[in-house]
């Protein structure tokens, strides 16, 4: 079966935060829909949801079937893809390759995730799912407190100040300020992070993402479905999932992303492009550590270099490469399951031109990377402006 090009045609999403009134189905329902009244003659012929823990927070599975159900879709094949928070990303990555593949010309993408219902111990010990159960989650350790020891060591090891530290959050909250769909939409400074409440030392309030419920859609298609519409679609050029060492600390160099540096390597070797070509990217930061070391990863800095080259403005709006142009996880939120379809919509946004007060000028190329665990999986796909 030969090959096709890829292009996200349309993109839906909702405004991130708390949806009390909106129970999961609604969220992604609400997202899906505005996803396929962008591109009306197209029905998707088989349905992707991402989410990492609706078992828990709705106390719902069996997600694909329920949304094609409530999209009046009865018959489509439909499956959740779960890889904790990269499971928006992966969702993503296995639509792109069927339709890639030629085995679909169209597939609708779906992430969601409802957080807000649960009580702060009970989020926490839900994203601690993304460790392992035998070890990990058994002897009490959070997320936040593997980032935090992954912080402590990555500031004494390579030299990296507390200011430093802060620099990608205040970035991101300074894109979110024009980001309607952003959680919060207030610049912050340096000062601000660092004098923020203490998480999980040195991790402080703002340097790690927020807990929000929302959902992001997205539409794909083939070459042949997209024909004669292609102006405004956003071509997908290339798409790798990698895996690590399961848990941070097996690792024999914990500061190396190696899963998100491969599979950066691996999606830009896909597309053919260089990364010097790049644009802008949607990176993953959960935790400032876990951005500044992403791009270390992805060699946009030297090792030790990517929170003080963000200090220094290397990735600010305007700069050789902006990140996180709508707001990224610190400031347009962090609904897990959903992330990484919403780094996908904005980045169709960009290369559209209806990114509006946040639109990049001129952007051609760019980079979306989702991860879940601490880099235990990265998800990496590169886009192009259609032709």
């Amino acid at each position: 079966m030969p090959k096709s090009k890829v292009f996200v045609s349309s993109a839906g999403f909702t405004k991130i935060g708390d949806h009390w009134e909106k129970s999961l189905l609604d969220l992604a329902v609400e997202a899906a829909r505005g996803a396929m009244k962008g591109t009306p003659k197209v029905k998707p012929q088989e349905i992707f949801v991402g989410n990492m823990f609706s078992g828990i927070g709705a106390r719902q599975e069996h997600l694909g079937a329920l949304l094609a159900s409530a999209l009046g879709l009865i018959g489509v094949p439909a499956v959740k893809v779960e890889s904790a928070c990269s499971s928006g990303g992966s969702a993503f990555n296995v639509a792109y390759s069927l339709v890639k593949s030629g085995a679909l010309d169209s597939a609708l993408v779906v992430g969601v995730e409802k957080m807000r219902d649960l009580e702060s111990e009970e989020i926490s010990q839900a994203l601690t799912m993304a460790e392992s159960a035998e070890y990990t989650q058994f002897v009490g350790a959070s997320f936040a407190a593997l980032n935090g020891l992954l912080a402590r060591y990555y500031m004494e090891q390579l030299n990296v100040s507390r200011d430093e530290l802060s620099s990608i959050p205040v970035i991101d909250h300074a894109n979110a300020v024009t980001a309607e769909h952003a959680q919060f939409r207030k610049a912050i400074t340096l000062d601000v992070v660092s004098r923020s409440s203490m998480v999980a030392d040195p991790l402080r309030l703002f340097d790690c993402a927020p807990v929000g419920d929302g959902a992001a859609a997205v539409l794909l298609v083939s070459d042949r479905a997209a024909s004669g519409t292609r102006k405004q679609m956003a071509e997908v050029l290339g798409g790798r999932i990698a895996t690590n060492e399961f848990s941070v600390y097996e690792r024999e160099d914990m500061l190396d992303f190696h899963a998100t540096r491969d599979a950066f390597k691996g999606a830009m070797a896909q597309a053919g492009l260089s990364p010097r070509k790049l644009d802008f990217a949607e990176i993953h930061d959960a935790f400032s550590v876990m951005g500044a070391l992403s791009l270390e990863a992805m060699g946009f800095s030297r090792r030790g270099r990517g929170s003080r080259d963000a200090k220094e403005g290397k990735y600010n709006n305007g700069s050789e490469l902006p990140i996180n142009t709508f707001g990224g996880l610190k400031a347009r939120g962090n609904p897990v399951g959903a992330t990484g379809v919403y780094q996908v919509a904005e980045t169709f946004l960009q290369l559209t031109d209806q990114a509006g007060r946040n639109q990049i000028e001129d952007a051609d190329y760019a980079i979306t990377h989702n991860i879940g665990g601490v880099d235990t999986t990265s998800v990496v796909h590169v886009f192009g402006r259609a032709e």
